[in-house]
C-alpha cells in the first residue's frame, strides 16, 4: 500500500478536534435568521429560502456550486429533526438537484451528510446536507502536488445563477 501525504490537513483536523463550539457562533444559524434582506442573503450567499430550511453556497467550495441545505433550526441530528423538517428538507435537497443541473450542467453530484467532527462535520451542531456538482476531468493534481483547488468561476458569478434559478421555483 502507498501512502498519499497531505500535511495541510493536519491543521485543520487539529483545529476541529480542540474547537467547541457556541450555538452563536454558528454560520448556519447565522444565515437562517429572520428577517433576511436581499442583500444580507447576498453578503451570506444564501441563494433560497423555504418553510423548515434554506440553501447557501459554501464559501469555501470543493467545486464550483457546492451548495448546502439546513434547516432553520440549530439541530445537529437527523433523528432529532421533525417529520415536517425532513420532509422539507429533502425536498429542497431534491430541488437542490434540479437547479443544479439545469443550471450548471454537471455530469454528477454528490449529496453528503457528515453528523458529528469524527464524520467529518465541519459544523456538527447544525445539520447540513452537501450537493457538490462533479464533472468529468474536474479532479487533477493540484490539491495534491500544490495545495490548490481550482474553482472556475467566482462566487459571486455562481451565486446570481442559483439565485435566480431558485427564485424562479420559488412556488415550491
Amino acid at each position: 500500500m502507498q501512502n498519499l501525504w497531505s500535511p495541510w490537513r493536519s491543521h485543520y483536523i487539529q483545529s476541529v478536534a480542540s474547537s467547541t463550539e457556541a450555538d452563536n457562533d454558528c454560520f448556519l444559524c447565522a444565515a437562517a435568521e429572520l428577517p433576511s434582506t436581499p442583500e444580507r442573503d447576498a453578503e451570506l450567499l444564501v441563494v433560497a429560502r423555504r418553510k423548515e430550511c434554506f440553501v447557501i453556497m459554501n464559501r469555501f467550495p470543493y467545486n464550483a456550486g457546492h451548495i448546502m441545505v439546513a434547516p432553520n433550526r440549530h439541530c445537529g441530528e437527523l433523528r432529532l429533526l421533525t417529520d415536517d423538517e425532513v420532509t422539507n428538507l429533502f425536498r429542497t435537497v431534491r430541488e437542490a438537484e434540479d437547479v443544479l443541473h439545469r443550471i450548471l450542467k454537471p455530469h454528477g453530484i454528490n449529496v453528503g451528510i457528515n453528523l458529528g467532527s469524527a464524520a467529518g462535520a465541519g459544523v456538527p451542531g447544525h445539520l447540513h446536507v452537501h450537493l457538490v456538482p462533479r464533472w468529468n476531468g474536474d479532479v487533477n493534481f493540484m490539491p495534491v502536488l500544490a495545495e490548490v483547488k481550482v474553482i472556475s468561476e467566482r462566487l459571486e458569478e455562481t451565486y446570481v445563477k442559483l439565485h435566480a434559478a431558485f427564485s424562479s421555483d420559488n412556488s415550491r
